[in-house]
């Protein structure tokens, strides 16, 4: 069973039990029965509509910024970890130590000048960085230390290859939307209900009133478009950048 039809199953038995309360609870009010006497139920279910949308509304956000954050720390590890590659292999023998260094830049390069629009347009990482990390890998693993001193560089070189591939799997994760496809039901359906209780409460066009429910409607609109634009941490306008990369190799052509 799929999560929407279970999601409509769910909606249409919970308006189910509470229709049927109030129809049976209604059948048994007395003929004497006087509703003014009673607090007016049509405030409070707005107020309460209001007050539970303000909350989903600040969760997505509060998650979505969250994920974005998360996504430029897994770019700023996987820069730390290469950019210590190219650091700790100063111990190696020259033509080595080149060798390593160059496999990193080509990774770098490639991550920055092509890699990073590629995940902007796709939502996924390119293949040609997966091949150009396991260049880097094998040029580290590859190598058999001569010395103590290259030994005990050896094993924290390649730990760091591995942070390097955990980070760029992250990075890829969250390459794409992250917001599931029933929030924005959600999200949307409580806008159109949130708005569209604006017309039970008799608004009037006064200007006061009009101005109040433009700000209002305009406002959720706002806030719409911003969990939309945090939602791809690499793809749209408030996205994660590449800085990490080209701050700890500021060396290389871009």
């Amino acid at each position: 069973m799929s999560e929407w039809l279970v999601l409509t199953i769910a909606m249409a038995a919970a308006c189910a039990v509470v229709l049927t309360i109030v129809v049976i609870n209604n059948r048994r009010v007395p003929d004497d029965d006087d509703p003014s006497a009673t607090p007016d139920v049509m405030e409070y279910m707005t107020m309460m509509i209001g007050v539970i949308y303000a909350i989903v509304l600040g969760l997505a956000i509060a998650g979505v910024w969250e994920a974005r954050g998360a996504a430029q720390e897994t770019v700023r590890q996987e820069a730390q970890a290469l950019h210590e590659i190219s650091a700790r292999v100063q111990v190696y023998p020259a033509d080595v130590r080149d060798r390593i260094r160059a496999d990193v830049d080509a990774y770098v390069s490639y991550v920055v000048d092509e890699e990073w629009s590629h995940m902007s347009e796709h939502g996924e990482l390119g293949d040609e960085g997966t091949r150009l990390l396991e260049q880097v890998r094998r040029s580290v693993t590859d190598y058999q230390p001569a010395t103590d001193h290259e030994g005990q560089a050896y094993q924290p070189l390649v730990d760091q290859v591995g942070v390097v591939d955990d980070a760029r799997g992250a990075r890829g994760q969250s390459a794409g939307a992250t917001m599931p496809g029933v929030v924005w039901f959600g999200l949307i359906t409580g806008a159109l209900v949130t708005v569209g209780l604006i017309f039970t409460l008799q608004i009037r066009r006064t200007g006061r009133e009009l101005l109040l429910a433009g700000l209002f409607s305009a406002l959720i609109a706002f806030l719409l478009f911003l969990i939309w634009d945090f939602d791809a941490p690499f793809g749209r306008g408030i996205s994660a950048t590449a800085t990490p990369f080209t701050d700890l190799f500021p060396n290389l052509p871009g």
